[in-house]
This record gives structure tokens, C-alpha cells and sequence, in this order.
């Protein structure tokens, strides 16, 4: 075994789709070349978006589809203790300021502008991350090298809202730092959240994971297939020709249908080759 780790945290806001389902493989592929783990997070901090069974309905998904996980399945939903003690080690060391903006405050403008920086006699509504004009970079395995300016990306994040919920961000980082992940396979949707992660990474002074970005399912229009968009849930029955069409779009050889573990079993051998070829 080696120090690899990584992990697939789908959000039960419904069953898993195509979508879902090429970042469940992708991750799962990556960590069983490189001979990991493969841990299950769920992310339900948002109680609301929470749907009756999703969970339930995930994880008999995965298991039908042969992608079977290391460990304990985490919920999010059971961590605010750990989310509110990080939060408070950035409070601590100045990394973070009270606001009071909704979100109408700063409408049309695609980042907070930092309305309350510097300002002590405001209404604690919710908390961000005092950022500053970084520069983050990383070599992503499937988009090459990547490189913004915290400012034009990120701004100052919500790291706990007026809800007190905590942020996707803040749970995130927090939870791979603990769980020790050391690689995260994902969506392209994900590169801009990618730098609010290191960017909280580096405050926490935590260890840098590696990121692999894979290209977006699509529908016929272009949209990517989500939940938002309608996208149809995979179903047990369907498994063979959903692996077959994942694979295709991961730009892995086709494989012949047949059984979910001996199908993820030759496209390993393609995945090994590709991105782990020491092993």
C-alpha cells in the first residue's frame, strides 16, 4: 500500500448521474493504479438540499457499479466540531473578518468586493477569508499547469454563512487534511474552487494534494449534466453501457461489457499506463 489516498464526496441532493459517475470512476481508477485508498465522503452540510434515500440510493449505486470504498463512509453533517475548531484557528491568526452583506449587497459583481474588510462595527452575519493577491499554482494532471490570482478568482470566501452553516470550502480542506488525501480526481467545473482550496490549504498550513481535473459530461446542447439540469440517474440495470460510455469519455480504450469489476479491471490497465506507469 502506498501513501496515496483519494476520495469521492458526492452531495445526496438526488441519485448519482452520468456525470457524477465519470468523477466517481475517475477518482476510483486513479487510486487503485497508483495501489491507494478510496475514501467515500458525503457532502451534506445543507441540510435542504438533502433528499429523502439519497444517500442510501448512492451508495447501492457505487456498490452495483463495482466501485467499492476503503473505510467509513463520512458525512459531513457529523464534523461541525472540527469545521467550527478550524474556523477558529483562522480567526486567531487574523485570516478572517465578520460581514454583514447579503448577497443583493453586491449583485452583478462575480466576486465579493470586500465591502466589510476593516470594519469592526458591523452585524456578524456570516465570516469570510481574509485573502490577499496571491498567485496559486499547481500542475494539474489533467489540465497541465494552472496558475490564477486569488483576487480574480476567489475573493474573500464564505467560510460560515448567515445560517451558520460552514462553506464547501472550508469543509472540504478541512476534511482532506484530516482524512490525509492526498490526491483528488474531479471535474473541470471544480479548477476555481481548486484555488480557494490551496489557497486555504497553505492558511492551515497543511500538505498540498494533487489535483486531476477531468473534462465535463455534456448534454446535446452543451450544458454539463447535473442535477440542475435535469440529468437522468444511472440505474443498476444500465451498468455495463454506463462503464462502457465512462470509459470512452476518459479517453480510455472501450472494453468489452460484461461484469462492473472485470470491466474496471481492463480500463485500470489503461489508466495505469497512462498516469501511473511505475506501477
Amino acid at each position: 500500500m502506498t501513501d496515496y489516498v483519494g476520495r469521492f464526496a458526492p452531495t445526496p441532493s438526488g441519485p448519482l448521474h452520468f456525470g457524477s459517475m465519470v468523477a466517481a470512476v475517475g477518482s476510483w481508477l486513479d487510486a487503485r493504479a497508483h495501489k491507494g485508498r478510496w475514501l467515500l465522503r458525503i457532502d451534506d452540510l445543507d441540510p435542504p438540499r438533502v433528499k429523502s434515500g439519497a444517500v442510501d440510493a448512492i451508495l447501492l449505486t457505487l456498490e452495483a457499479y463495482g466501485l467499492h470504498w476503503d473505510g467509513p463512509v463520512v458525512h459531513q453533517s457529523s464534523r461541525n466540531d472540527a469545521y467550527n475548531d478550524a474556523l477558529r484557528h483562522l480567526m486567531r491568526k487574523g485570516k478572517t473578518y465578520f460581514c454583514q452583506c447579503s448577497r443583493k449587497d453586491w449583485a452583478g459583481q462575480a466576486i465579493y468586493p470586500g465591502t466589510c474588510r476593516g470594519h469592526a462595527e458591523v452585524t456578524q452575519r456570516l465570516i469570510r477569508l481574509l485573502t490577499d493577491d496571491a498567485q496559486i499554482e499547481w500542475q494539474d494532471a489533467g489540465l497541465g499547469a494552472c496558475r490564477f490570482q486569488v483576487k480574480d478568482v476567489m475573493g474573500d470566501v464564505v467560510l460560515r454563512n448567515a445560517h451558520e452553516l460552514f462553506s464547501y470550502h472550508l469543509a472540504n480542506v478541512v476534511d482532506d487534511m484530516e482524512m490525509g488525501i492526498t490526491h483528488v480526481v474531479r471535474g473541470e467545473d471544480l479548477e476555481e474552487a481548486t484555488v480557494a482550496h490551496l489557497y486555504l490549504q497553505a492558511a492551515f498550513e497543511g500538505p498540498v494534494i494533487q489535483y486531476h481535473h477531468l473534462a465535463l459530461a455534456l448534454d446535446e446542447q452543451g450544458f454539463k449534466l447535473s442535477k440542475q439540469t435535469k440529468a437522468p440517474a444511472v440505474t443498476a440495470e444500465q451498468r455495463a453501457e454506463v462503464l462502457h460510455e465512462v470509459f470512452i469519455h476518459l479517453g480510455l480504450p472501450a472494453v468489452e461489457l460484461g461484469e462492473p469489476e472485470e470491466m474496471l479491471q481492463s480500463a485500470l490497465i489503461s489508466w495505469r499506463s497512462r498516469y501511473a506507469p511505475t506501477f
